[in-house]
Order: structure tokens, then sequence, then C-alpha cells
């Protein structure tokens, strides 16, 4: 039996919809998640909830601080050319450039691959290291809530999201002047493949120092891996020494699996290798 295809003309609408048909019900947005879930059968859903005729779902806004918004239904292909971002974070336009095939990138959305939580995608981990912020809206008397992306993302394919919220926007905070952000991604196959190891890492080089560095890696556990270790190993240290050393604690840090891209030790090891590449390149 065919799924019944709903198209809510607003947020409220569409929260009601999955209320009403619960476990019965899925999210489409891009759609390139669910026609591989389809096809798959993973996924049998009776009732389709489509998002993109929702207001505002698309916008890209920059705030008076410099932060960013990225409506949960823009496209990658739309955000990594909207000058907005590319003014706001180069950085992540080049992150969403890396993203499968430009077919993909065309359809796919930001909100999307973040609710989707796979844990090799090259934009949630981008975004845990910008530090952005999913804002979450559910019904009609609860106000959005805006939850990190790093804690939004729990297990493989796996979210906090509670079966009726929708993600609204994505937001990332401003820069600062001493910023520097950097996505590198390593593939043992096609360039188009999912990541056998990437690394997302933000920091502020003040005085020659890092302040406030983030580091995720993705393809390397069931979700984007916190690189705590390197962060704790580097706070305050100058950014121009030890990175050899902070980035082999990395290994740790990792929950690799084996794999069509690599087994678990070589992908630890690339995690070490492409940490340490990422931190010069921060600190260059």
């Amino acid at each position: 039996m065919s799924a019944e295809y709903h198209e809510p003309r607003g947020w409220a609408e569409a929260i009601a919809m999955l209320e009403k048909h619960g476990d019965d019900a899925v999210v489409l947005a891009g759609g390139t998640a669910y026609t591989l879930l389809l096809r798959q059968g993973l996924i049998r859903p009776a009732h389709v909830v489509g998002l993109r005729r929702l207001p505002g779902a698309t916008r890209i806004d920059v705030d008076a601080h410099g932060g960013l918004s990225i409506g949960a239904m823009a496209t990658h292909t739309h955000s990594l050319r909207a000058e907005t971002v590319r003014g706001a974070w180069p950085e992540l336009a080049d992150a969403l450039a890396k993203v499968a095939t430009i077919r993909i990138r065309d359809q796919a959305t930001v909100g999307g691959s973040v609710a989707h939580a796979d844990p090799a995608s090259d934009a949630p981990a981008m975004l845990c290291a910008l530090g952005a912020q999913a804002v979450v809206v559910s019904g009609p008397d609860a106000a959005p809530r805006r939850v990190p992306v790093d804690a939004l993302l729990v297990d493989l394919f796996t979210t906090s999201l509670a079966p009726a919220e929708l993600i609204h926007s994505i937001e990332i905070p401003a820069r600062t002047p001493w910023t520097r952000a950097v996505y590198l991604k390593y593939t043992s196959r096609s360039v188009d493949d999912y990541a056998t190891v990437s690394v997302a890492a933000r920091a502020d080089i003040v005085d020659g120092a890092f302040r406030d560095l983030r580091i995720f890696l993705a393809g390397v556990g069931p979700k984007p891996m916190r690189a705590s270790s390197v962060e704790n190993a580097l706070r305050g240290a100058k950014a121009d020494g030890a990175f050899a050393e902070a980035a082999a604690l990395v290994r740790g840090d990792v929950d690799p699996i084996d794999d069509v891209r690599g087994s678990a030790s070589y992908k630890r090891e690339m995690s070490r290798v492409w940490t340490e590449r990422a931190l010069r390149k921060l600190a260059a």
C-alpha cells in the first residue's frame, strides 16, 4: 500500500499532522535519505509529511552581530552559494561543497542532514565544530527551544528530537576577528563517497595561543565524535607547537568500526593524521 502524502502550509499544521499520525508518519525534507531508506525496505510509512512549502524554511539570514541562521529546508547548494554564508562562514560553505555529488547537494537540505543523524555526514560535524544550535519547534503551546547540534545528535541515526518536533533552522554564532576554522575530508575511494574520516575544527587564536578550540570527527563513531582529549591538551597552548603529540590523543576519542572504508585500527590512525593536519591548517 502506498503512503499518503501531506504537504502542510504552516509549521503548526505540520506538527499537528505528526501528532495525529504518530509512528505511521515520516518527515520528508530533501528526500535523499528517505529515498534510500525506502528502497532498502527500512521504512514503510503510511503517511509522509513533506516540508517544502513551509514558510521561511529556506531562508538564510545574518543577524546584526554576524550570527548566521539557515532555514532547515535550505539545500546544501543554496547554502554554500549564498553570499551570507560565504561571507560569515566560508569554511561551512567549503564543508557543504564536499557533500556527495552536485545532484545530492541540489536536493539534500541542511536541516534534513542534521535530523537524519548519519555519523559520516559532512555538514553535522562542521556545525558541531562551529557551536551551531538547532531551533526546534513543537506544539502550539511550546516555545521554540535551542539545542546544540552536538547534543541533538545522540547515536547512529538517532537524535533527541521528540516524534512531533521539527528542526526549524540552524543558528551559527558569529565569528570573532581571531576565529579560524577548517574542514578536512579523507575518502579512501571516490571523492564523492562518505568520509573514511573527516575533521572539523574551529578556534580563536589570540596572542598566538588556542582559545575555544572545538574539534569533531565524522565517520569514526556513532555520531560526530568530539576530540576532547586533543582540545584539553591544547587549551591555552601556543598554536605553533606539539601538534603531533596532541593529535595522537584523538585515537582514544573515536570509536570506529570495520567496514568497506577501512578497519577500525586504520580509521584510528587516519583520525590522528587528519587531526594533526587540521591543527596545522588552523595555525597556519
